[in-house]
């Protein structure tokens, strides 16, 4: 998520996605310190302040490290 982009929109964007198959996402908000998780027929998860996201079983060894985003 940018600095201009709007929370809102951004939300439904991710919803599309889901909507559209898309197995995992992770809006990343820098500003809020947050990461929102969408998973494929789950409710939306809401981490705070989170050290790292990983791939789970959809991108299995994938770690992301947030340390310098959030």
């Amino acid at each position: 998520m940018s600095p201009t982009d709007n929370l809102k929109d951004i939300q439904d964007k991710m919803q599309e996605y889901m909507n559209n198959g898309v197995k995992l996402g992770w809006l990343i908000n820098p500003e809020q310190k947050q990461v929102e998780i969408y998973r494929q027929g789950k409710d939306k998860q809401v981490l705070d302040n989170p050290s790292s996201l990983q791939g789970e079983d959809i991108l299995p060894g994938l770690v992301i490290d947030l340390q310098e985003i959030i």
